[in-house]
């Protein structure tokens, strides 16, 4: 029972859960909170969608439990998950930042403002600073000269988060805490939630944080704290006037530092060669003081000065006029992969999708995107992967559709969704062989050769954010339900590795394309259950209640039992999530009618057995809220029965919730081994928040188990 027992602790406690607890600990308090409600009140109480009904609820929870010992166990019961499923973080204590480049030069000034502003006596004012200055002025460099030569006054880490890779704001602060430390499922779904989570876990801590490649103000203000030991670095190509920092402008390397880097990158001797002194005014006025297209034209100047015609920089703006000074040194095979490449905004492009973008092999490609990189054309984003500078691929587009035709360039893009589709739909095969399929391509490819399930999933984590781009180019480019089957392809993300958030951008795409091309048909239900299911993971219930009632009117307009069947499935999690226990135990018992009319030759028809038992699962879960534990278990056994040793993954989450149902029997003992087992049944599943949730369970089995009376 909770010792200190206040209407404080009760809704602080349901404010961490309220928040958004991710985790499999988060989502199994969410649930018991729900039926705790119901008991006290005698009746279904809604899950709370704003702050105010979150308070009425704790009110509720807390005299429910000063009225009655049975309802304090219950909230002592709820505590204790919660309170074992807090996260507890270790801020990283080595550096974050990515390596600077070589031959920095000049910016004293600048380096004296930031460390005046580093070391200022803190006010109550926030330390921060805001480089501003034209793209390939250097503002990256001199933010990561700076932090790695301060390393030892933020001994607690170094966080850099590029806004140009993430320009979402709740996706940067996902990258933020996962930086810090958080597994992702322990990462609230909400903004604000992870707002308040990041501020919490710098609060006391000496942390530099640069936010690079900012785009506005507001696209930052999530990851701004006012922590009196946080020193944040916000690096832009333009002032931010909202931006609530010191400013420092990066302006135009002086002529003399010019030179000086020129010297050092191209080397003593070619610099002072008569010709190049001669036409030395002419490139630094065409540089603009830019270090970039100075490092551009430093690189390129001794085989310059060999041809017949004084090399001329573009009169443009430094960067992009740097890019037009490359290209003319590159071949025609790097010009084509050049101008090509760069058409879609892929955020890690790989050499495979470089070459089918330009027909290259992918060997070819790889050594190509490598010399583009020491140019410094493209950055290395990973191993073997890069990204356009947004000047360089300004320059390479314009050219690709002046030099190749729009045709082409279209032709281009569609290559490099043609080879990320089959991958997708092979790594999903081998991810969740077990699960079915509207799209073409699913019944003509097998499963990709991936040693476990648990590589097929890190294979497509991997390329997710290709994969997302994929979609968004499918449909630009009208590839016809190309989205869609790029949509179901990540499904086997959504179920084992959490990732809702970054797919469900391309879920909306997908759905909308479906209803386009397509409507009242089977793919657009597919589309409509896929986007219900993300939206349930994130909370979102009332917009998956509109999804899941869509993909019901889809399937039935397309006679097709097996997805309406599973449409009425969805919307029962719906009103699982919505803490309606008894609706949704009813839709799970009308989705299971509906299997149980699919007969020998149906589309279906063999996975009935496997369908059945997963609503008997979900049912038990639903019973388990009302509370009716006997007819719970009872289900959940069958469930069990079909899949051990079938399906590693729904046998653990069967086992777990089996295990909870004895736990809140009080039947500690019986259910140790379940958990155990559970535990041995995900290795190789890559499911890592789910064995930390089951730990946790027998942690409390455990503990409950030591205070039973002898």
């Amino acid at each position: 029972m909770l010792e200190l027992i206040s209407l404080a602790t009760v809704t602080a406690m349901l404010g961490t859960v309220g928040a958004g607890m991710g985790n499999e600990a988060g989502k199994n308090a969410y649930l018991m909170i729900g039926g705790l409600a119901r008991r006290i009140a005698g009746r279904e109480v809604p899950a709370p969608e704003r702050p105010a009904e979150w308070e009425q609820l704790a009110r509720l929870l807390y005299e429910g439990a000063l009225r009655d010992p049975e309802h304090a166990r219950g909230l002592a019961e709820v505590e204790a998950v919660v309170s074992r499923a807090l996260v507890q973080v270790r801020i990283r204590t080595s550096p974050q930042l990515p390596d600077g480049l070589r031959g920095f030069v000049d910016r004293d000034k600048q380096m004296r403002q930031l460390t005046r502003e580093a070391s200022r006596k803190f006010d109550g004012r926030a330390r921060r600073v805001h480089l501003y200055g034209p793209e390939g002025m250097g503002g990256t460099s001199l933010a990561l000269r700076w932090g790695w030569r301060e390393l030892r006054r933020y001994p607690d880490g170094q966080l850099y988060v590029d806004l140009a890779r993430v320009p979402d704001p709740a996706m940067a602060l996902r990258q933020a805490l996962r930086s810090l430390g958080l597994d992702a499922e322990d990462i609230p779904p909400g903004l604000e939630e992870r707002m308040d989570l990041f501020r919490r876990l710098v609060a006391d801590r000496r942390l530099l944080v640069v936010l690079d490649h900012v785009q506005t103000a507001a696209q930052v203000t999530p990851l701004l704290t006012s922590a009196p030991e946080v020193f944040t670095i916000i690096v832009a190509h333009r002032r931010l006037p909202g931006a609530d920092a010191e400013p420092i402008e990066v302006v135009p390397l002086p002529e003399k530092y010019a030179v000086e880097l020129l010297t050092e990158v191209a080397g003593k001797r070619t610099v002072q060669e008569a010709r190049a002194r001669a036409i030395l005014p002419q490139v630094l006025d065409q540089c603009g003081g830019s270090p970039y297209a100075l490092r551009t034209f430093a690189s390129l100047l001794e085989a310059r000065l060999r041809e017949e015609e004084s090399p001329t920089m573009p009169g443009n703006e430094p960067a992009y006029a740097a890019a037009q000074e490359q290209y003319r040194t590159l071949g025609p095979a790097a010009a084509r992969l050049y101008r090509l490449s760069a058409l879609w905004a892929w955020p890690a492009l790989s050499p495979a999708v470089a070459g089918a973008m330009a027909e290259v092999e992918e060997a070819e490609a790889a050594r190509l995107l490598a010399e583009f990189a020491e140019k410094g054309v493209v950055e290395e984003t990973g191993t073997g992967r890069y990204r356009f500078r947004p000047a360089v691929r300004r320059h390479a587009e314009q050219t690709a559709v002046r030099e190749d035709g729009i045709p082409a360039c279209s032709r281009a893009v569609a290559r490099a969704v043609e080879l990320l589709l089959p991958f997708a739909v092979q790594a999903d095969r081998a991810a969740l062989p077990e699960r079915w399929h509207v799209g073409p391509l699913f019944t003509v490819l097998p499963p990709g050769p991936y040693a476990s399930k648990g590589e097929a999933i890190a294979a497509l984590g991997a390329e997710l954010g290709n994969l997302v781009q994929a979609v968004f180019a499918a449909e630009e480019y009208r590839l016809g339900d190309t989205p869609c089957q790029l949509c179901e392809a990540l499904w086997a993300l959504q179920l084992k590795d959490g990732r809702h958030e970054e797919i469900l951008p391309a879920l909306r795409v997908g759905t909308k394309v479906a209803d386009e091309i397509c409507p009242g048909t089977r793919m657009a239900g597919r589309m409509h259950t896929l986007q219900a299911m993300a939206l349930i993971e994130s909370r979102q219930f009332a917009e998956a209640k509109i999804h899941a009632e869509a993909a019901a009117a889809a399937e039935r307009q397309a006679g097709h039992l097996r997805g309406l069947a599973t449409a009425i499935e969805t919307l029962g999690l719906v009103r699982l999530g919505q803490w309606n226990f008894q609706d949704a135990h009813d839709l799970f018992v009308e989705a299971d009618g509906i299997w149980q009319r699919i007969g020998p030759g149906d589309d279906g028809y063999g996975d009935k057995p496997r369908a059945r038992a997963l609503l008997k699962r979900h049912r038990g879960r639903a019973l388990n809220g009302l509370p009716l534990l006997d007819e719970a278990q009872e289900l959940l056994v069958e469930a069990l029965a079909f899949f051990r040793e079938k399906e590693p993954y729904n046998t653990a989450r069967t086992l777990t919730d089996l295990a909870d149902t004895y736990r809140r029997a009080g039947r500690q003992s019986e259910a140790l081994p379940l958990i155990d087992e559970a535990i041995d049944a995900l290795a190789g599943e890559n499911a890592h928040y789910h064995v930390k949730h089951l730990r946790a369970l027998r942690d409390r089995c455990v503990s409950a188990d030591r205070d039973l009376p002898e």
